[in-house]
C-alpha cells in the first residue's frame, strides 16, 4: 500500500538546489535577525543569573536579619537549626571534627551515638551524602582560611536557590519563547517566598537540597519534549535529566513519592497521545536507573526497592507491551481500552509492590500509608505514628490564608484563568487524539494539528501542575512543590503568543498585532503593579532587624557539655535530642528521622515519660536503651498548642488505652489509668520517683533527671 508522506525541506545541493532557475542567489546574508536573536539571548541570560543571585542574597539577608546570625554564640547558631535540621547538620560537623576523612566516614558507617545501644549505617539510613561531600570539600580545599564551616554550609544551600530560580526562569522561557516570562516567574517566586520556599529558616532540611535539582530536571524535561530537536540537543537534554534526577533522589528520602507523581503525569500524557511514547519510556528508565543507583550508594536500602514508583513503572511498561493495540480503533473502543489499561496497570502495581515488600520484609514506610489511609477517610486509627502526622498542621489541608497571599501578588487569578483555558485545550486535544481515524494520513494530520494546539512540553507541564496542585491542596507541607511551578506555568502562559492567539481567535479579535501587544503589555502591567505594591514592603522587611533569643535552651546545652560525661546517654523528645546531638555530641536514644520501624517503636517507648505510667515502668523502659538522663519539657507536658486529642500526651493515652485529660468525650473502651502523669508527678520529688530518679538541672523550660543505678534502686 502506498503511503503519502509530507515532503521534507531539502537543503541545497547540486541535485536539489534551493533556488529555482529564475531566482537569483542572495548576495548578502540576513544578519539583522541573527544579531537581534543573540542580543535577546544575552539579555535573557543575564537576567536569569541576576535574578537567581538576587534570590540567594535576599534569603541570606533575611536569615541574618532574623537571627543576627553573625553575632550570636556558636551554641546559639547550632540551636537555630531546629529539629531534624540540627540532626543533619550534626553529621557535617562530625565529619569536620574527625581527624581524617577516612575516620569520619567510618564513624558514619558504624554509628552508635544516634541511637543508643544500636549500631547503624547512617549513609544507608539517611540522605546525608551532601553533608559528607561538603565536609570533604571544606577540608581538601582548605576553605577554613577564608570561611567558617557554618557559613560554607549556609552559602552552599543559599547558592542552590540561584540554581532553583534559574531553572524556573528557563523553563518559563522555553514554554513561552520570551525571557520576559522567565523574569516574571522569578519575581513571583521571590514575592511569594512564604509559600514557595522556607529555606531561610530550615536551611539543612532535605528539600532545600533536592528541590533545586528537581526544578532543573523539569527544565530539562521541558526542553526534551520540544518537537523537532536535533539528535545532539536531545542527547544533551536527556543527559541533564539523568544527572538532575539522580541528584534529586540522593538528596531527599521522599524522592520515591515525588517521582511517583511525575510518573503518573507521564503515564497520563502517554495514554492520551500528548507526548511521544518513546520519550516517556526513556524517562521511565531514568527514574529506574536513578533509584537503583541511589539504592547502591545507600548500601542496598530496601525502602527504595519497595517504592511504589518502581512497581508502577514496571507495571506500566509490562502492560503496554502486552496491550499493543491500545491506540487503535474507534473512539468508544479506545476509551474502553484505556479504562481497562488503567485498571490493569494500577492493580499490577499494587500487587507487585505488596509482593516486593513481603519478600524484602519491608516496613520502613508503613506509617506513611497508615497516615494516608486515615487522612482520606478510610477508617479511623489509633496508631500513634499515624496520628502524630495527622495532628500536625503541616500535614493538613492547605490553609485558606495561602490563597489570600497568592491573590495579592496576582499569581492566583492569572494561574486559575490560564489553567482553565489550557485544561479546555487539553481535553479537546485528548478527545481528538482518541477519535483519530485508523487511516495513517488522517491520523498523522490530526496529531499534527493537536500538537499545534498543545505542544508536548506544555502538555507535560500542565499535567505536572495539576497533580502537584492536588497534592498541595491535600497536604500543606507539599505546597512548595506546587507553588514554585505555579509561577512558571502562569508566567509562561501570560507571555505565550500561541495561547494569546487561541484566546483572541475564540473571541474573534485575533490579529498578529493584537497578539504582540497582549503578549508584552500584560506582563509589563503586572510588573508595574508588583513593583508599586511590594517594593516598599520588601524594604521594610529587609530593615526589620531581630536577634536569636533562647536562653533556656542555651543554658541546658552548656550544662550538658560542662556537667555530664561525654559517654552519657540522653532521652527526650525527638526535636530536642537532635539539638543535644549537634550542640554537645552526646549519645541520644531517638531522633526525628522517622523512616525506620524500630526507631518508631523506640520513640513511642521513650515518650512514655509523658504518659500515665508508673515510675518503675518508665525507669525499666529507659534502662533498656541505656539512658543516663531524661530531658522533660514543660511545653510538651502541659501542651496547649494542639487541641484535645492531638496533644502528645493525648496520643500516648489513646495508644495506651487510657482516657485523656480534661473535659470532653472519650472512646467507651478507654479506661482511667491507675497512675498519674509521669512528667508532672516526678516533679513532686516524692517516692517512688525519688527511688529511681534524681533531679540534676532545672530552669523555666526544662527539667533534667538522672537515672539511679540499679543497685542504688534496690538498696
Amino acid at each position: 500500500m502506498t503511503i503519502l508522506k509530507r515532503r521534507k525541506t531539502v537543503k541545497g545541493t547540486e541535485e536539489h538546489p534551493i533556488q529555482q532557475e529564475d531566482e537569483q542567489p542572495e548576495t548578502k546574508p540576513k544578519t539583522g535577525p541573527v544579531v537581534l536573536k543573540n542580543i535577546t539571548f544575552m539579555v535573557g541570560g543575564f537576567m536569569a543569573i541576576f535574578l537567581g543571585l538576587l534570590t540567594s542574597v535576599y534569603v541570606a539577608t533575611l536569615h541574618e536579619n532574623d537571627l543576627w546570625f553573625s553575632s550570636i554564640q556558636v551554641v546559639e547558631q547550632e540551636i537555630s537549626f531546629r529539629t531534624e535540621c540540627g540532626l543533619y547538620y550534626s553529621y557535617y560537623k562530625q565529619m569536620l571534627q574527625a581527624p581524617t576523612i577516612t575516620q569520619g566516614l567510618k564513624e558514619l558507617l558504624y554509628d552508635n551515638k544516634t541511637e543508643s545501644r544500636r549500631t547503624i549505617n547512617l549513609l544507608k539510613r539517611m540522605n546525608i551524602y551532601q553533608e559528607v561531600i561538603l565536609s570533604i570539600l571544606y577540608k581538601t580545599l582548605s576553605i577554613e582560611r577564608y570561611l567558617e564551616p557554618v557559613y560554607f554550609y549556609l552559602y552552599t544551600v543559599f547558592g542552590l536557590q540561584t540554581l532553583y530560580v534559574i531553572s524556573l526562569y528557563i523553563t518559563s522561557w522555553l514554554l513561552s519563547g520570551t525571557w520576559m516570562s522567565g523574569a516574571l516567574a522569578a519575581i513571583w517566586y521571590i514575592l511569594n517566598r512564604v509559600d514557595t520556599t522556607r529555606v531561610e529558616f530550615t536551611i539543612p532540611l532535605r528539600e532545600n537540597w533536592s528541590l533545586p535539582f528537581f526544578a532543573l530536571q523539569i527544565m530539562a524535561i521541558t526542553y526534551y519534549f520540544r518537537p523537532q530537536l536535533k539528535p545532539s540537543q536531545q542527547w544533551w537534554s536527556f543527559t541533564l535529566i539523568m544527572i538532575s534526577t539522580f541528584l534529586f533522589c540522593i538528596a531527599w528520602q521522599f524522592n520515591q513519592f515525588i517521582l511517583l507523581i511525575q510518573a503518573l503525569a507521564l503515564f497520563s500524557m502517554d495514554c492520551l497521545d500528548m507526548v511521544p511514547a518513546s520519550k516517556v519510556t526513556s524517562l521511565y528508565f531514568v527514574h529506574i536507573a536513578s533509584l537503583l543507583l541511589v539504592w547502591i550508594l545507600q548500601f542496598n536500602n530496601s525502602m527504595l526497592l519497595g517504592s511504589l514508583v518502581l512497581s508502577f513503572i514496571l507495571a506500566a511498561l509490562v502492560v503496554r507491551h502486552l496491550q499493543r493495540n491500545l491506540k487503535s480503533g474507534s473512539f468508544i473502543a479506545r476509551v474502553l481500552k484505556l479504562l481497562l489499561h488503567f485498571i490493569v496497570v494500577f492493580s499490577l502495581a499494587v500487587l507487585t509492590n505488596n509482593a516486593t515488600k513481603k519478600i524484602l520484609g519491608l516496613e520502613s514506610d508503613e506509617h506513611i500509608f497508615k497516615f494516608l489511609k486515615a487522612k482520606f477517610g478510610f477508617g479511623a486509627t489509633r496508631d500513634f505514628d499515624a496520628k502524630l502526622y495527622l495532628c500536625e498542621d503541616a500535614f493538613g489541608l492547605l490553609p485558606s490564608d495561602t490563597f489570600q497571599r497568592l491573590l495579592n501578588t496576582l499569581i492566583l487569578p492569572s494561574y486559575i484563568l490560564i489553567l482553565v483555558i489550557t485544561v479546555v485545550i487539553a481535553i479537546t486535544v485528548a478527545v481528538r487524539n482518541l477519535g483519530c481515524s485508523s487511516t495513517v494520513i488522517q491520523s498523522t494530520s490530526i496529531k499534527e494539528q493537536n500538537m499545534t494546539m498543545l505542544r508536548p512540553d506544555m502538555a507535560y507541564n500542565l499535567m505536572h501542575n495539576v497533580l502537584f496542585g492536588l497534592l498541595a491542596l491535600s497536604t500543606m507541607r507539599m505546597k512548595y512543590l506546587w507553588t514554585s511551578h505555579m509561577c512558571v506555568f502562569a508566567s509562561a502562559a501570560i507571555c505565550s503568543s500561541h495561547l494569546w492567539s487561541l484566546s483572541l481567535k475564540a473571541v474573534r479579535l485575533y490579529s498578529p498585532q493584537w497578539v504582540r501587544v497582549m503578549r508584552f503589555a500584560v506582563p509589563i502591567l503586572i510588573f508595574t503593579y508588583l513593583y508599586h505594591e511590594f517594593w516598599p514592603k520588601i524594604m521594610i522587611e529587609l530593615s526589620d532587624l531581630r536577634e536569636f533569643y533562647d536562653p533556656d535552651t542555651v543554658e541546658l546545652m552548656n550544662w550538658i557539655k560542662s556537667k555530664t560525661s561525654k559517654t552519657a546517654v540522653f532521652a527526650g523528645s525527638m526535636q530536642l535530642l537532635a539539638g543535644v546531638k549537634l550542640c554537645t555530641g552526646r549519645t541520644i536514644t531517638n531522633h526525628p528521622h522517622y523512616e525506620d520501624k524500630k526507631l518508631r517503636e523506640r520513640t513511642k517507648q521513650i515518650y512514655q515519660i509523658y504518659s500515665k505510667s508508673s515510675a518503675e515502668e518508665v525507669y525499666n523502659i529507659l534502662r533498656i536503651y541505656g539512658t543516663d538522663y531524661i530531658l522533660l519539657e514543660d511545653s510538651i507536658c502541659y501542651e496547649r498548642r494542639h487541641s484535645r486529642g492531638c496533644r502528645l500526651r493525648d496520643l500516648l493515652d489513646i495508644a495506651n488505652g487510657h482516657v485523656m485529660d480534661g473535659p470532653g468525650a472519650n472512646d467507651p473502651d478507654l479506661m482511667p489509668s491507675p497512675y498519674p502523669r509521669f512528667c508532672d508527678e516526678i516533679k513532686s520529688n516524692k517516692p517512688p520517683y525519688t527511688l529511681y530518679f534524681s533531679r540534676v538541672f532545672k530552669n523555666k523550660t526544662f527539667h533534667v533527671y538522672k537515672l539511679k543505678k540499679k543497685k542504688n534502686v534496690h538498696n
